[in-house]
């Protein structure tokens, strides 16, 4: 609705010139009336009325020279002049005060409904045009603003606008500014509207920039393309603001999970003084959002003084190179190979001594080595899923009798691909590994002398040593073997080769495979020194006792 003003020294004019027409259908509505020229003029700069039909003829000043003074001071709505005279003498004055009509009294309604018609198309296409000017306008400014952080344009050569940029006072800082929390879709605030909180000190601040001419905005923002807000912080009000916001994630207790200050997450570049090296401040904010993956649990910001895990700005500069365990010429594959092999065993082998401090210890491990790798957020998720899918293969080929609640493989390509964070990942494999150790029995075995035979019983086929097994549970391979052979009345060695004779058998029974294969099965590397073992158990051949079997 447009607001319209009637001024009319006599009241009879006024409410017939209010029912004369559907206002309200005309897109209209009647925000007030002035009896006088002053109380018009009054009204005019009250009220900012869209249109205003005024009367020429008015106590005081005139219509028209109410209408002057309020031009004079900005008043920029539409005008319909009314009188009684029809010989047109204030029509030169009419056409200085920018009068769109000019209607005599009495007033016809159908001209009136034609041109309050005219005028409200008038005022549509005007705020159409000016919408489109405002967003050109701010798309155009927040572009040169984002390439002016970039780097993209040199500020000097922007010198003379930076009053109209809003630049001319430091301190600056780039904060980038996105959603923390994928559990809530639309957020309660947005971190610009906690800046824009001021408290009473920062508002009398800013009034009094206001009085002084400076300029009030704490800060720009920008809406980027990848998703996030970027910020522009300007004087040492926003600053203020800043380090307030982050008082409220520094407090002891955290934010509630899913509150609307869980949902924010910032990447905070250093403060510079000159406006010429805002771009500073935004690499460093950028480079941090990209490592956004490597921050520790309810860190909500990272900044020069808490950055994230293995990343350093010095000085403004970006120290990453010191991040690296290994030389930045080696290929990647390398580096992934360098971690898949060795942390797939260690977490096999982990779960099947049920050893959940010796996991523990293991993962903490590989999340300290994959913050020191060269290894890019998408690299070090494929090569945890690769990881976790190799363990689970191994355990279903070792427990392939257990009944493993295991995650269908899509929901875990899927957690891990979508994963904000690193310790996410880590903590959804710890999860699954301690799942596993349940239900292959881990939970349920009261000595570590049972869980070494449970390891046995599940890993004969491959190279066993009480050398290489002791450390898996904490113990010296001399120790191990006095109290394996005190509890099992045989010794270790003899122990593993009734195991693997007595698998033997079954597979020398059940299938086709050929002698030396069905040593390889069971472990025995040499088959004649398996020929040698079985036949000291057994009394006969392997062939022989395959023989015997089908008979």
């Amino acid at each position: 609705m447009y607001k319209v003003l009637i001024a009319d020294d006599e009241k009879i004019i006024r409410m017939g010139l209010r029912g004369i027409v559907d206002w309200e259908a005309l897109g209209y509505e009647i925000a007030g009336e002035a009896a006088t020229g002053r109380e018009v003029l009054s009204k005019m700069l009250e009220l900012r009325p869209d249109l205003v039909m005024i009367d020429i003829r008015m106590p005081g000043i005139t219509g028209l020279e109410a209408l002057g003074m309020a031009r004079n001071s900005g008043f920029t709505g539409k005008a319909i002049i009314l009188s009684g005279y029809s010989d047109f003498e204030y029509a030169q004055e009419a056409i200085d005060v920018n009068v769109v009509s000019y209607l005599t009294k009495p007033v016809d309604a159908e001209k009136l409904e034609k041109t309050l018609t005219e005028i409200r198309n008038q005022l549509d296409q005007e705020h159409t045009d000016s919408r489109t000017r405002d967003i050109y306008f701010k798309h155009a400014r927040e572009k040169l603003l984002k390439d002016i952080m970039t780097g993209v344009i040199d500020l000097d050569d922007f010198d003379e606008k930076k009053d109209e940029l809003g630049l001319e006072t430091g301190p600056y800082r780039v904060v980038l500014a996105e959603k923390y929390s994928v559990h809530l879709e639309d957020p309660e605030y947005s971190f610009s509207e906690m800046i824009r909180l001021s408290d009473t000190e920062l508002r009398r601040e800013k009034s009094e920039n206001a009085v002084s001419g400076n300029d009030t905005s704490l800060f720009e923002e920008i809406v980027d393309d990848d998703g996030y807000a970027t910020m522009l912080l300007k004087g040492k009000a926003a600053e203020e603001k800043l380090k307030g916001a982050l008082r409220r994630f520094d407090m002891e207790m955290p934010p509630e999970k899913n509150s609307p200050l869980d949902t924010i997450f910032l990447a905070i570049g250093p403060k510079v003084e000159e406006a010429v090296s805002i771009p500073d401040s935004y690499e460093v904010a950028s480079f941090y959002m990209k490592n956004r993956f490597f921050c520790d649990k309810g860190q909500h910001y990272v900044s020069p003084e808490h950055p994230p895990y293995g990343v350093e700005v010095r000085d403004g500069e970006i120290m990453d190179n010191e991040k690296y365990l290994v030389d930045d010429s080696m290929p990647l594959e390398t580096v992934r190979l360098r971690l898949l092999g060795p942390y797939v065993k260690m977490l096999t082998e982990s779960i099947q001594v049920f050893n959940r401090h010796k996991l523990a210890e293991g993962l903490r491990n590989l999340q300290e080595q994959l913050y020191l790798t060269n290894l890019s957020v998408d690299q070090i998720k494929d090569l945890l899923l690769d990881i976790y899918l190799q363990v689970k293969e191994k355990v279903l080929v070792l427990y392939n009798k257990a009944d493993i609640p295991f995650k269908a493989d899509s929901e875990a390509i899927s957690y891990i691909k979508n994963a904000y964070y690193l310790y996410e990942i880590i903590t959804f494999i710890s999860e699954q590994s301690d799942m596993i150790i349940t239900a292959i029995g881990g939970s349920s075995r009261d000595s570590i002398l049972d869980d070494v035979v449970f390891y046995i019983e599940h890993n004969y086929a491959f190279n066993i040593t009480l050398e290489n097994l002791a450390p898996l549970f904490g113990y010296n391979s001399s120790y191990l073997g006095k109290i394996f052979s005190k509890r099992m009345g045989v010794n270790f060695n003899t122990y593993l080769d009734k195991i693997r004779i007595e698998h033997s058998k079954e597979l020398l029974l059940s299938g086709k495979a050929q002698v030396y294969k069905v040593a390889e099965m069971v472990g025995y590397k040499n088959v004649d020194y398996f020929h040698i073992k079985f036949k000291k158990y057994v009394g006969i051949s392997p062939a022989e006792f395959r023989k015997r079997g089908k008979q």
